[in-house]
């Protein structure tokens, strides 16, 4: 029976020549993934079940990111029991202060996740490595303990919809617009506990990290997984097999998409799904500005931002904040000029870390404050107080709105 790339991968993981949407399986992982919120839980419950190693050092990764460097006390606590659980289990791919990164621009930067893989990781936004042509999800705390131990995952075959996407990609449009857009067309739910196939001939001019941004917010529209099909620009690592999917493959769904005419968009709260065109939301003050994130905080985005930035200052009631998703990131925009131009704009520059995205810390909002973010998420209380505000954009529309004092566009300038 035709399959999918998804399908594929799963039933490759399983050991069957085939699944199908809704079957539940047994399968093989090749990576594990936790954070500082979700590994200390995962811990807990690895020793609950009275296990005495990990199914393989090599293929965990852990990696104290959201509140690192630690806030407080109990963030430090919680990086202590990671620390020490790595090392009680020789854990390889543990990732402290000064070799960390946000850990879904990290994992493919040190090719930790390649094609065809099947990675599960205690984050909602595992769902990143799809960009790579591989299945990743995230799973809860228990089911990554029993991952450690055993190797394995259980799932229930998801459902198939595809996205096409034709035509020319304009000015100022990022990988980030297209997915919001496409979030906003079906909604929050759209896709729940469904495969998002990303195709068409308009994504081959997108970079590798404009579609890790797309993948990484399959999560926003309830989906299961977000995946590309391979192409010549897909990153490959040794041992990666390259998946494809069947022309005359089921999907629930087939979804076709102009970008052509689609322009910068903006999620207003507290939705991802709440979109407007930029040129419908430009009349919003703001007194922040956030540009990172596991979703827009690799190298092309720090060249953006200071494409936008160069010869520009932030309003002087605009906060702008700025954070390089990993230390391999930092160092090249620092050696490309990018941290002068970004001084020069009075932004705050900082090391790897989550923090404001989830309201965590380095830009927490207080009550009645507005933010534009090129986060993925905006829900109430998201970055802060629950009466502040996150606007969602791209990277170009943020840097341009920290200029203005206002959600704006790059042309604005």
């Amino acid at each position: 029976m035709p399959q999918t790339i998804t399908q594929k991968i799963l039933a490759a993981h399983a050991g069957k020549k085939e699944v199908q949407p809704g079957e539940l399986i047994q399968a093989k992982v090749d990576m594990v993934l936790g954070n500082d919120v979700t590994t200390p839980p995962a811990i807990k419950e690895f020793n609950k079940i009275g296990a005495t190693k990990v199914f393989n050092k090599n293929k965990i990764a852990l990696v104290p990111d959201h509140f690192t460097p630690n806030k407080d006390i109990k963030s430090a606590e919680q990086v202590k029991m990671m620390r020490e659980f790595a090392k009680k289990y020789g854990i390889v791919n543990f990732f402290e202060i000064g070799c960390m990164g946000i850990e879904h621009a990290l994992l493919p930067e040190l090719e930790l996740v390649k094609c065809g893989d099947l990675i599960i990781g205690a984050d909602s936004h595992t769902c990143t490595y799809g960009a790579l042509g591989a299945f990743s999800t995230g799973v809860g705390s228990t089911d990554m303990a029993a991952a450690m131990a055993t190797g394995e995952v259980w799932l229930k075959v998801p459902e198939q919809i595809k996205f096409v996407y034709s035509g020319k990609i304009p000015k100022w449009v990022e990988g980030k617009d297209l997915i919001l857009y496409t979030i906003g067309l079906i909604g929050v739910d759209g896709a729940l506990y469904k495969t998002m196939e990303f195709t068409g001939d308009a994504l081959k001019q997108l970079s590798m990290d404009a579609r890790f941004t797309m993948a990484n917010m399959a999560i926003e529209a309830g989906a299961k997984n977000g995946i590309f099909v391979p192409d010549a620009k897909t990153t490959k690592s040794r041992g990666a097999k390259v998946y494809k999917s069947d022309p005359d493959a089921i999907y629930n769904n087939v979804y076709t998409i102009d970008v052509s005419k689609i322009e910068p968009q903006i999620a207003f709260p507290h939705l991802p799904s709440n979109t407007k065109p930029v040129s419908k939301a430009k009349n919003v003050k703001i007194d922040q500005v956030v540009i990172g994130s596991c979703t827009n905080g690799r190298i092309e985005d720090m060249r953006i931002a200071a494409k936008v930035l160069k010869g520009h200052k932030a309003d002087k009631n605009v906060r702008l904040i700025i954070i390089p998703a990993t230390q391999k990131v930092y160092r090249q925009a620092m050696k490309e000029g990018l941290f002068d131009i970004f001084l020069n704009a009075n932004a705050a520059v900082s090391t790897p870390t989550c923090g404001p995205c989830l309201g965590g810390h380095m830009g927490v909002l207080a009550e009645g404050e507005k933010a534009v973010a090129t986060t993925n998420r905006n829900f109430i209380g998201r970055m802060g107080h629950p009466k502040s505000e996150v606007y969602l954009s791209n990277v170009a529309v943020a840097a341009a709105s920290a200029v203005l004092g206002r959600i704006g566009h790059p042309e604005e300038l």
